[in-house]
């Protein structure tokens, strides 16, 4: 872990119990402005990153969370799911709303947080202004209950065969049981092996759709900036 990282840890954390340590972390980030467009600097981590510029994407805010979660010794995992930015709740101009019809199934990231028993999914991905927009934002965490999930996860094709007729309930795995995970996600342990997962999942795309989703990128952060300065 880099200074940078512990000293604003120790910010964030300073005088609070373990359940309000992990309260203030999530609302810290939280309120980090959402971007896909963030200036990289190759010498500091995704970590380092983020506090630098003061803004970034969901991936760089839960490895973040998961980071700062484990110094409190909170288990975490990193919860990935498919989703499509055409979500017909989200308030998009017209011109933003075609780039958006245009592009390819995405890979949102959140995390899984062990809480007494249970693993509860923790989405610290938008900040309160874009709730504006229609963006399901989670203005409150109360350190114990499961936030809503940023983006409308995809099914997958397996558990639309559903082995309980009876009771329509989806054939899942004992291990994904015990997350209890949402249709499509796909959970992993470290922040290499999502890395990697997320890596390969991109390389699929065509130029275009590589192209389309630079082109929205940008069109996307610029209008998420706009949103938060209107009235």
């Amino acid at each position: 872990m880099t200074r940078l990282v512990k000293d604003t840890f120790a910010e964030w954390t300073r005088g609070l119990d373990t359940r309000e340590s992990m309260c203030s972390v999530f609302s810290h980030i939280r309120d980090i402005p959402y971007s896909l467009v963030v200036p990289v600097n190759d010498a500091k981590t995704p970590h380092e990153q983020i506090l630098t510029a003061g803004k970034g994407s969901c991936g760089a805010k839960h490895y973040l969370l998961a980071e700062m979660f484990r110094i409190l010794n909170i288990p975490v995992v990193y919860a990935t799911f498919p989703f499509l930015w055409n979500d017909p709740d989200l308030q998009y101009p017209p011109e933003l709303r075609k780039l958006a019809a245009l592009l390819p199934v995405a890979h949102h990231l959140a995390c899984r947080v062990q809480i007494g028993c249970s693993w509860v999914l923790v989405d610290a991905t938008w900040d309160l202004p874009l709730a504006k927009a229609g963006f399901p934002v989670n203005g409150h965490w109360d350190g114990y209950s499961e936030t809503r999930c940023a983006v409308k996860p995809l099914k997958t094709p397996v558990r639309t065969a559903f082995c309980r007729t009876s009771t329509s309930e989806p054939c899942r795995g004992k291990d994904e049981a015990a997350l209890n995970p949402l249709d499509g996600e796909k959970n992993h342990w470290e922040e290499t092996d999502r890395a990697r997962y997320y890596s390969e999942k991109i390389s699929l795309r065509s130029s275009e759709e590589t192209g389309r989703v630079r082109q929205f990128s940008r069109e996307f952060s610029s209008w998420l900036e706009s949103v938060r300065i209107s009235g």
